[in-house]
């Protein structure tokens, strides 16, 4: 069996690091990687790669920056051409991103199977990319894989609980594995110059970064907090910021940094603020308040007892979040044994 999988974000190389890892152990299946470059930073790129333990990719079509029709059209092109040269039996799609998106319509016009992980996630909100991405990319699939009872359930309001498959997430798989790689040598993965105390902060979502007042708001917040705020930022988010707002004395803008040094910051933090999808479940998964930026979130899972708090940019919402109790109750298992992707492995061998 030949699976063509398609990465391009931070987030993707997370997620398929733990399938791909299994994947090669198979001596029945074939997997051919291939990386849009929609990432193209080395430290939000390569790296990932490399610490993660994932092979380098068959194919790096370096996409690189530009409009969500230049990244989607220029994706259309290089994807078509891999599928059919590899001729696979599958083609597999993670998350939410225009790589997600790209390398499901190319599959589905060259009538390739079409795997999607992570699916049935909604914001309800149509404004986000990412919405759209995911919505388009569950209809023109043909095996779903539900990281939550939450996300099978909207699958099933949609019509598509034929094909929807309750696998549980892998980044928790990714999060159990690396989290014990981490702990076993603590000291490998600190990040020079960081305090004792701090809150982990990351910003990113066009909602903030392409609306001026939003991100003003949002570092107005964050100078009234009571102490460090280390912020990693993404190359794109640095620039705007130097143009849109003055920096509090209190926020440290750091480089971003490789996924095991961003799981050790997670794992120190007091709590995290964050506009991220991803970095929300991972602050669950470890044990961390997080505080999301954002209007609605994709994982409502996380919203009990206080241990996720939605507060958009308002300023007096954050500030109230970062001031709330942590929480007392205990996180819920609602994201699967750890296994997710021994499951999936074994739903696409047999499909």
């Amino acid at each position: 069996m030949k699976i063509v999988t398609i990465v391009g974000a931070r987030p993707q190389f997370i997620k398929a690091a733990t399938l791909s890892r299994l994947t090669r152990q198979n001596r029945d299946v074939t997997e051919i990687l291939v990386h849009t470059g929609q990432h193209y930073d080395n430290n939000m790129s390569e790296v990932f790669f490399r610490e993660l333990g994932i092979p380098e990719p068959d194919y790096n079509l370096g996409v690189g920056s530009g409009t969500h029709a230049e990244q989607t059209g220029a994706m259309l092109v290089g994807i078509e051409k891999i599928l059919l040269t590899e001729k696979p039996d599958i083609t597999l799609v993670y998350g939410d991103t225009n790589s997600t998106v790209a390398g499901a319509l190319a599959a589905a016009k060259l009538n390739i199977p079409l795997a999607h992980v992570e699916a049935g996630l909604r914001s309800f909100n149509r404004a986000m990319p990412e919405e759209i991405n995911r919505i388009i990319t569950d209809r023109i699939a043909q095996i779903l894989f539900a990281p939550t009872q939450t996300a099978a359930d909207n699958l099933a309001r949609e019509g598509l609980g034929g094909i929807t498959r309750l696998s549980g997430d892998v980044m928790y798989d990714s999060v159990l594995f690396y989290k014990a790689r981490i702990l076993s040598d603590p000291g490998k993965y600190q990040t020079p110059g960081i305090p004792a105390d701090y809150l982990l902060a990351t910003i990113h979502r066009a909602e903030n970064t392409d609306h001026p007042g939003n991100l003003q708001n949002i570092f107005r917040a964050l100078s009234n907090i009571n102490g460090m705020v280390i912020l990693p930022i993404h190359p794109r988010t640095r620039k705007i910021v130097r143009s849109s707002v003055t920096l509090p004395a209190n926020v440290n803008i750091i480089d971003p940094v490789g996924y095991l040094e961003m799981m050790k910051l997670t794992m120190d933090a007091r709590k995290v603020l964050t506009d991220s999808g991803g970095l929300q479940k991972e602050a669950y998964f470890l044990g961390k308040q997080c505080i999301t930026l954002r209007t609605e979130t994709e994982w409502v899972e996380t919203l009990h007892d206080h241990w996720n708090i939605i507060t958009g940019s308002d300023p007096i919402l954050i500030q109230q979040a970062v001031e709330t109790a942590l929480p007392s109750a205990p996180a819920i298992n609602a994201f699967g044994d750890g296994k997710s992707a021994d499951f999936i492995l074994q739903q696409l061998i047999g499909f």
